[in-house]
This record gives structure tokens, C-alpha cells and sequence, in this order.
């Protein structure tokens, strides 16, 4: 269970916001007992008044009393339930945006060493069904659990005080019981199997969506039928482990209901005596029996709870040891220049993959605040890793990395699905919209959305679909122009951006950035802005 401990600690951040919640069911549940037993009292009570009175016994009934109190408990149990399922609805959206903030946030500082051990299939299953395994974690196990236990503890405290004693012993005998077959029972009889079911989904899911990826490469190889049987025979697999899943967890539900039924006529059995024995009336006897009908509805939620909880814990695994990065592979802080007139500082930097050789070792590197320095360099030679060593994504093998506030244009252009105002304001989040009109003048991207109905609220589509491959690095770059940190690392700035419109944008940005440092890398020198001086990588 300590998978669980940083994402428990998370939801407890709330506790006001979970006491309530829990609150909010409880009285739904008491309420619905309240209902249930109070009919119960009341029919029983009616019925055994007109037995006498046609026996010839006076008799007398208040009918206004527990009529009141019927309709008093039907309304309570409406409105309990319907205030607990827009609260706790609420609850739950919030304590996903805290699991998602946190779950970003560690990522974040997580280096590309961790990032890069998963696939975007697998991402997917991080970011989707993990956490939506966590999310409901209050809502589906905690709350019930302790509820259950709560008002459980409570019938048999009315069993001791309003019947006798050894009636509460003997319940507590058979409902102890049914509680732990309902929940650890269960979790023991499915933790394994469903613990492999959610690696087994996530594979089932990286192949299928390779699988479609790939369908032209498996279609020209020949290999599609036997992939597609693939995909079959694992999700057949997964289908029949839910099954067993299912039918184990059905099991125990059923025999957790049959002991709550067991505690019922125990209950009742009792009673009948102490009725018999003159020591409470016809109705009590069925008072408390009815009452415990009630615990049906609790206890049927926790078998199944407790069937998914082995995911649960599989899903909390996989985040911990995939998206929280050990102390040594974190970002640290940005060390200022040691020379005030730099605006970067490398000292002895060695760059390692792995086992692998170093991409560069023992580089120093040191640039003046204004200056203009391009880095060249064949595929390979480093060009990337070197400035995501210079941003601080990455932490060098060895050496020391020290620069200014930066900025950084990454050599893969990412556009969000959604407007172009929104994916440029991610540079600047209070630039106007004159700024962003002059922005997009100067990355020669203005005529594209001027004449477009939306302007600058035209939506880009997923990664910027709706733009040719140019078209989106200029906006990429149109984004790091408006930020305003003193220094801006741009790697390949002007990939699928034809020669005359790059010699339009590399004019503007001299003008632009008049002032600030720029470190530029590329392939050739005509693929970047003129430089101060030039550095070839080998």
C-alpha cells in the first residue's frame, strides 16, 4: 500500500472539502436506513393495531408522528443525495486537478533520460487511466469504506443499548465478518490479477495504436493480419482476466449479502424472543432486522471497489517510478555568470548518454551579454543536446552551466490544439494584441491569419495541423520572440522556412532583439541569423 502514501497525502490536503463529502453520504445513508426501518415500524405497527381492533381490544395509533417522519426521511434522503453528488462531484474534479498539477510538475524537472524511457502510447496511459485511477480513490474506496464501518459500528451500538447485549455480540459476529469478506477478501482474491491487467491494457493499447500508426509500413511488410491477431489474442486474454476478475469478485459479494441477510434474521429471531418475553413491542422487532436491509446498499459498493484497488496500486506504481525523477536527474536552479558581462558560462562540460560516448566532453564555452554566436554542425554532433545542456532541461555529465534568464526555441515545434492567441501568449501571457499582430508581421506570418474570420482566435488544431510545416515553426519562433528574457537559445529557428522569407525574418529579429544575446544552431550558417561569430561542432 505504499504506492498510495504521496497521492493519499495529496487528497488529504482537503480535509475540510472530504469530511464534508463524507458527511454528505453518511446522512444519505441514514437517511434511506432512517426510511426503510421507520416504514417498516410504521406498516408493522398499523397492521398489529387493526389485528387488535378487529379482535375487539381497544387500541390506538398516532399515524401523524411516523407519517411525518416517513416523508421527513424521504426528503432528507433526496436532498442528501443530491447535494453529496454535486459536492463530492465537485471534490473530485478538484483533487484531479491536484494529482494533474502535481503529475506536471514532476515531470517537468524530470530529465529527458526519464522522459524518453516511454513511448507516447504508454504516456497516454499516465496521463488518462492512472490517473483517473487515482482520482476517484476518496470517492470509490475511502469514503465507502469508512462509512460502511461507521454506520456498522452504529446498528450494533443501538442492538446493545435498545435490545441486549449478546443480539449486538452475535451481529457483530456475522457482520464483521461479511465487511471483511466485501473488502479484504476481495482485494486478496484479485490484487495479482488485476495488478498485471492494467500492464497488460496499456500493452494492448501500445499495439493497437502502433498498429494504426503503422498500418502502411505492416500493410507493404505483409504483417498486417498477423499484428491484428496479435491485438486480438491480447485483448481476448484481458477479457477472459476480467471475467475471472468479475466472477471471483461476485463471489464474494454474494456471500457478504447472504451473511448481512444471516445478521437480518438473527435479528429477528431475537427480537421475536424478547417480543415473547414482553421486553419490547411487535414493532421494535422488525425495527432493527430493517434496519440492517439497509447495509445491502453499502456493502454492495465495496466489493467492487476493492476488486480495482490492485490497479489502483499498479497505477500509483507506475507514476512514482516513471514521472517523479531521483534527486540527480532534477534541474536545479540557473547559476548566474560568473563574469557579469556574460550571458552564458560553460565550464568543462561533458555530455553522456547513458554508457554511451560522450556526445561532447570538456567543452568551455562562454558568450559576451549582446553578443550573436551560431553553432554549427553536422547530424549528430550534438548540436541539441548542447542547448538543452545551455536551457537547463538537461543536466551535463560534468562541468558547470551558468547563464541568464533564457529563453528557448526547441528544435521539435509544439502548437497546442488551440488558438493562435493562446499558443503565442504562452511567450508573454500579457503581450496586447498589437504586440502579437507585430510579432506575426515579423515572422511574415500576419497576411496567413488577417484575412481568416477568427484573426487571432483561429483555432490550430492538434500540434498545429491546420499549418504547413514552415508555417508552424514560424509560430514557434514568433512565441519565443515575445518573451522577454535576455537571452533566447534558438535551435534550427528556420526549419521548412524558404530562403527569401528567412532572410525577411533574420532582418526583423535584429531590430527585435536589439540588445539581447542570441545562440542560434543549425546545420549551415545560411540556415541561421548573421552572427557575431561562428562555432563548428565535430
Amino acid at each position: 500500500m505504499h504506492e498510495l502514501t504521496p497521492w493519499l497525502a495529496l487528497i488529504f490536503r482537503r480535509p475540510g472539502r472530504l469530511v464534508i463529502g463524507g458527511a454528505l453520504i453518511l446522512a444519505t445513508l441514514l437517511a434511506g436506513m432512517g426510511l426503510l426501518a421507520l416504514s417498516g415500524w410504521f406498516i408493522t405497527a398499523t397492521a398489529l393495531t387493526g389485528i387488535l381492533l378487529a379482535a375487539g381490544v381497544q387500541a390506538s395509533l398516532n399515524l401523524y408522528v411516523p407519517g411525518g417522519g416517513i416523508r421527513f426521511f424521504a426528503v432528507a434522503r433526496t436532498v442528501a443525495r443530491y447535494a453529496e453528488r454535486v459536492y463530492n462531484h465537485d471534490t473530485v474534479l478538484r483533487l484531479l486537478t491536484d494529482i494533474r498539477v502535481t503529475l506536471f510538475k514532476q515531470l517537468s524537472v524530470a530529465g529527458r533520460k526519464r522522459r524518453t524511457q516511454l513511448r507516447g502510447p504508454q504516456w497516454l496511459s499516465r496521463l488518462t487511466s492512472d490517473v483517473d485511477a487515482l482520482d476517484t480513490l476518496y470517492l470509490r474506496l475511502i469514503a465507502p469504506t469508512a462509512l460502511a464501518a461507521l454506520v456498522t459500528a452504529m446498528l450494533l451500538v443501538a442492538a446493545w443499548v435498545v435490545y441486549q447485549v449478546e443480539l449486538a455480540i452475535g451481529l457483530a459476529l456475522v457482520l464483521i465478518p461479511a465487511f471483511l469478506v466485501a473488502t479484504v477478501a476481495v482485494y486478496l482474491r484479485t490484487r495479482y490479477l488485476v495488478y498485471q491487467q492494467t500492464d497488460a491494457r496499456e500493452r494492448v493499447r501500445t499495439d493497437v495504436i502502433e498498429h494504426i500508426e503503422g498500418f502502411g509500413e505492416l500493410t507493404a511488410a505483409g504483417r498486417t493480419g498477423k499484428h491484428a491477431a496479435l491485438c486480438l489474442r491480447q485483448a481476448g486474454q484481458i477479457n477472459r482476466n476480467e471475467a475471472r476478475a468479475d466472477t471471483r469478485t461476485g463471489w464474494n459479494l454474494g456471500l457478504s449479502q447472504v451473511m448481512v441477510n444471516l445478521a437480518v434474521v438473527l435479528a429477528l429471531w431475537v427480537g421475536l424472543a424478547l417480543f415473547q418475553g414482553g421486553a419490547i413491542s411487535g414493532p421494535m422487532v422488525v425495527l432493527l432486522p430493517i434496519a440492517l436491509l439497509g447495509l445491502q446498499e453499502i456493502y454492495s459498493m465495496l466489493p467492487d471497489a476493492f476488486a480495482r484497488l490492485g490497479g489502483t496500486l499498479a497505477s500509483a506504481a507506475r507514476l512514482n517510478q516513471d514521472c517523479t525523477a531521483p534527486a540527480q536527474d532534477q534541474r536545479t536552479d540557473c547559476k548566474a555568470p560568473v563574469d557579469r558581462d556574460h550571458a552564458l558560462e560553460l565550464d568543462q562540460v561533458t555530455i553522456r548518454f547513458g554508457d554511451h560516448a560522450p556526445v561532447l566532453s570538456h567543452f568551455d564555452f562562454a558568450v559576451q551579454k549582446g553578443q550573436w554566436v551560431g553553432i554549427i554542425g553536422s547530424s549528430g554532433a550534438g548540436k541539441s543536446s548542447l542547448a538543452e545542456v545551455m536551457a537547463g532541461l538537461e543536466q551535463p555529465a560534468s562541468g558547470t552551466v551558468r547563464h541568464i534568464p533564457a529563453a528557448y526555441l526547441t528544435q521539435k515545434t509544439v502548437l497546442f490544439d488551440d488558438t493562435l492567441k493562446a499558443n503565442l501568449l504562452i511567450g508573454q501571457p500579457d503581450a496586447s494584441d498589437a504586440e502579437l499582430w507585430r510579432v506575426l508581421e515579423l515572422v511574415a506570418m500576419s497576411d496567413r491569419f488577417v484575412h481568416e474570420p477568427a484573426q487571432l482566435n483561429t483555432w490550430l488544431g492538434s500540434m498545429g495541423s491546420q499549418l504547413s510545416g514552415g508555417e508552424a515553426r514560424r509560430i514557434a519562433l514568433a512565441r519565443v520572440l515575445l518573451n522577454e528574457a535576455p537571452l533566447l537559445i534558438l535551435d534550427e529557428p528556420f526549419t521548412g522556412v524558404d530562403t527569401h522569407t528567412r532572410a525577411s525574418i533574420a532582418t526583423g529579429m535584429k531590430q527585435w532583439l536589439e540588445g539581447r544575446t542570441v545562440i542560434s544552431l543549425g546545420h549551415a550558417p545560411e540556415a541561421l541569423p548573421a552572427s557575431d561569430r561562428t562555432i563548428r561542432l565535430s
